[in-house]
């Protein structure tokens, strides 16, 4: 059997269903319809295939979208720069006045769907070495499981904080049946010795059918390093250290590279290429992308879908405190305020808000209703501001430093940083990853490391815990983790709320 927390026993027919779930991304092949139980399905080499592919179909539960909001909203939300007219998405407004609890439905599926994928990989980590197969086949679809259990654990230690712990399958005698909570320090490590794993795994550095690669690998290390440099581990200089060398060597590849129009971001043809280092795959008519409803306007009719929420935006003092100049604020670049009617192609309504144009759909919008876009996960922008952040925090502002964030800034057109001190620097490069990754589930992440946020008014960082959003909530320090789901709590009595909550 495998744990589901909130489910401590859970059929082996549904693990293992859980595990034959295919065909809904491009890169997924059909599934073997014979009969099996757990002991006799990992036989041939289609199987470790299966195993795989199961588990990267949880990456696709957090997004969507529709009247309910979806729970990749939730870490919008949570850094106070964005806003929504959808007063019936109560775990959007929970969020985003500061009283959320643990019966938020977003953070359950966080949870749910984090452990699911987990439970996938130990399986397929477990039971794929004994296939008989192509060694380095073999080799290459452990090193996607790995990767992918080391994604779902950087979520929940970054969102809940201290969670279980679980590398093998769980069955009715097993001590992870109910499960206590393991340090952050441990899962952190767990996180790196699977992504070192995965590393080594001899995986493609690109591939264009979206699974996992040599440089997402690679641009995750770098990641999960710069967040070790900082809360809650502080392990300080040598995690910069070691994630500048990783986004270093992400560079250094010449396998990734900044598109030269922010029209490329939601350009279906973009998939898993150039920016694009590892995504979420959907595809059109088959499994279509879900949340292009809820980042247009509450019904204005500008949409061929039938469903227009309104359920996020950005909000205004955000995106206007964005440097005098940016491309990022222009019309239809990062955002749109204007759009025309889908009754009447001709006219145009200006919308009142700042929408998100980077997860746009245009051809979804103008005429299918069936989107196509991936969601980002890693792009090369974030991997050129982790570089030139932890070089910056090593060394200070070096040729190298400015080189990355520079990048960023010459495709906004705005004017090279140069001649700055390490502190003044460090926030701006801060600033850039504010601007160049907002909406991206990657800001409130940003934010909990640092234990800084953005005052849209100064344009200063100020203490996290402290911040006043710009339409009055007060962050606390309960706000620097998410609660542990209610459900989750009593069906496990070893797990402990976090503070607050």
């Amino acid at each position: 059997m495998n744990y589901i927390p909130g489910k401590p026993l859970v059929a082996i027919g549904l693990s293992l269903f859980l595990l034959m779930q295919a065909g809904c991304s491009e890169f997924l092949t059909e599934p073997d319809k014979s009969n099996f139980t757990i002991e006799n399905y990992f036989t041939k080499p289609e199987h470790a295939t299966s195993a795989v592919n199961a588990i990267y179909e949880s990456l696709k539960t957090t997004t969507g979208g529709g009247f309910n909001g979806a729970p990749w909203m939730m870490l919008e939300f949570a850094t106070g720069l964005a806003n929504t007219e959808l007063g019936q998405a109560q775990n959007s407004i929970f969020v985003r006045n500061l009283n959320n609890n643990s019966d938020n439905g977003y953070g359950v599926t966080y949870w749910q769907s984090s452990y699911q994928g987990i439970a996938n990989a130990n399986v397929a980590i477990t039971r794929i070495p004994a296939i008989v197969m192509d060694e380095a086949q073999k080799k290459k679809a452990l090193g996607e499981a790995y990767f992918l259990r080391a994604h779902f654990y950087y979520n929940l230690v970054r969102i809940f904080g201290k969670v279980p712990l679980i590398t093998d399958p769980v069955d009715l005698a097993s001590k992870d049946l109910y499960p206590e909570q393991a340090t952050e320090e441990a899962i952190y490590q767990q996180i790196v010795s699977d992504l070192t794993t995965a590393e080594g795994s001899g995986l493609p550095m690109t591939d264009k059918s979206g699974r996992v690669t040599t440089l997402a690998v690679k641009s995750l290390l770098a990641d999960v390093y710069l967040t070790m440099a900082g809360h809650p581990l502080k392990k300080g200089r040598e995690y910069y250290e070691k994630a500048a060398t990783k986004a270093a060597e992400v560079i250094a590849s010449n396998q990734a590279s900044l598109f030269t129009s922010y029209n490329d971001l939601h350009d279906p043809s973009k998939k898993n290429t150039g920016e694009n280092i590892f995504m979420v795959q959907f595809a059109t008519n088959i499994q279509p992308s879900g949340w292009q409803s809820s980042i247009i306007p509450y019904n204005q009719g500008i949409s061929a879908y039938s469903d227009e929420t309104g359920a996020i935006f950005a909000n205004k003092e955000f995106v206007e405190s964005y440097e005098a100049g940016d491309k990022r604020t222009r019309e239809k670049e990062f955002y749109f305020q204007t759009y025309t009617l889908s009754n009447d192609r001709t006219k145009t309504v200006n919308l009142g808000g700042y929408y998100l144009y980077k997860h746009f759909d245009t051809n979804a919008h103008l005429t299918t209703a069936n989107s196509d876009l991936n969601w980002s996960l890693i792009r090369y922008a974030q991997v050129l501001l982790t570089h030139a952040e932890a070089v910056n925090e090593v060394n200070g502002p070096t040729p190298e430093a400015y080189a990355s964030v520079n990048l960023i800034r010459k495709r906004a057109e705005l004017p090279a940083l140069a001649g700055l001190s390490q502190e003044v620097l460090r926030e701006a490069i801060w600033r850039e990853r504010w601007f160049e990754l907002s909406f991206e589930n990657k800001t409130w992440f940003d934010m909990v490391r640092l234990r800084k946020a953005f005052n849209v008014s100064t344009r200063k960082f100020e203490e996290y815990v402290g911040h006043k959003f710009s339409y009055g909530p007060v962050v606390k320090e309960r706000e620097l983790l998410f609660p542990i789901p209610t459900a989750e709590i009593r069906n496990n009595k070893n797990l402990v709320q976090n503070p607050g909550y």
